[in-house]
């Protein structure tokens, strides 16, 4: 059987041409591709925030060693036992000016709802270096310490004696060759001054105008006068006194808190709740699960932090079942609430600690103030 007849030319079919539409997709598609792959490596001017380590105020804590260690050691502690928990939430920061996320990175976090894309001077000011960011994060947090266990001894009733304290004199600022560190500040204008908020609220009400501030130096008491300058601080234009005040305070109890790479204030409401059940006889928690995240003041006063909405979804995964955030963050809380766990509002202390002995005690939980929006209460 003949299969193929050689005297026949085979002539190929002709080629088919693109159409314009195809070419123009195709190269589109090119350039696309490219502009990806070029913007992958490419360094961005945003950071990416995100839920950070959790950890119990009434557990451990891994110290510098990478020894587990109690978190809270208070003396003559309460033996009774617990099997609830008051988790302190942090946030992770994933980039610095020395490396920032690359763009596919951020596309990936826009679409996280428990990340967030946030510009890079927002988080690492221009004039400020990596290492100096770190080093005043450390400082606000060892200043959250000693607030909230002044904070949490004055709920238990002990008597805590507190002092205004210069800290930092800037070279160039309204105090310099006038205040000297160590000067401990006793009154503002006649009135006498027990907290940093005091004065700080004192010098903004005087829109400029000069200070007489009561001092005691090396033991004598004198009075200076200080005429406030316009700046800028975290990004809001203030009276400044060109000086950097902390609290000191004479603890009667010796409260040891020990917690690792963990920098900031927001800690401090759950330390002083962690102290608190400490301190008392009973479990405060009533074997339930509580997060939470606020500053806090010696008199108990509860402020607003940064990455509220990363701290609930880090609440979320470690397992909470309510969360305790702070009043002033209440609008970046509604909508933003994970499934499974309720929020309740607070502004003080005893506010915290009524959230807590309601749900232990199964009382009324509508009663007590939430962020608008929050999600039903868990089972």
């Amino acid at each position: 059987m003949t299969l193929f007849d050689e005297n026949v030319a085979v002539v190929p079919a002709p080629r088919r041409r693109w159409s314009r539409s195809t070419v123009f997709g195709v190269w589109a598609l090119a350039v696309a591709t490219l502009i990806l792959f070029v913007f992958t490596f490419l360094p961005s001017p945003y950071v990416i925030q995100q839920p950070g380590p959790v950890l119990n105020t009434l557990g451990t804590s891994p110290n510098a060693d990478g020894e587990d260690v109690p978190l809270i050691t208070v003396p003559d502690e309460d033996e009774t036992s617990t099997e609830g928990r008051l988790d302190l939430l942090t946030v992770q920061v994933n980039g610095n000016r020395e490396r920032t996320p690359s763009w596919m990175e951020l596309a990936l976090a826009w679409f996280d709802p428990s990340r967030a894309v946030v510009p890079l001077d927002r988080i690492f000011p221009t004039d400020q270096t990596t290492e100096e960011r770190n080093t005043e994060n450390a400082a606000l947090m060892s200043d959250s310490q000693l607030e909230a266990s002044a904070a949490a001894l004055r709920e238990l009733g002990y008597d805590v004696p507190q002092e205004i304290v210069v800290g930092t004199v800037a070279d160039d600022g309204a105090s310099a060759g006038v205040l000297d560190l160590g000067d401990v500040i006793t009154s503002l204008d006649g009135t006498p001054v027990s907290s940093v908020e005091e004065v700080r609220a004192a010098v903004q009400s005087g829109e400029g105008a000069p200070v007489t501030l009561g001092i005691e130096r090396e033991g004598a008491e004198t009075s200076v006068s200080v005429t406030p300058r316009w700046g800028e601080v975290n990004g809001q234009q203030q009276w400044l006194l060109g000086v950097g005040l902390t609290a000191a305070f004479d603890l009667p109890v010796d409260v040891k808190i020990q917690i690792n790479n963990v920098g900031g204030p927001s800690a401090g409401m759950m330390f002083a709740l962690g102290i608190i059940d400490k301190m008392s006889p009973g479990d405060l928690t009533g074997g339930e699960h509580f997060a939470g995240t606020g500053t806090i003041d010696a008199q108990g006063n509860v402020g607003g932090i940064g990455g509220i909405r990363q701290k609930l979804f880090g609440a979320r995964d470690a397992g909470a079942a309510w969360f305790l955030a702070p009043q002033a963050n209440c609008n970046e809380v509604v909508g933003h609430v994970p499934d499974g766990i309720r929020v309740f509002a607070v502004s003080t202390l005893e506010e915290a600690l009524t959230v807590l002995e309601t749900v232990r005690d199964r009382g009324d939980l509508d009663a007590l103030a939430t962020c608008d929006g929050t999600s039903a209460p868990a089972s």
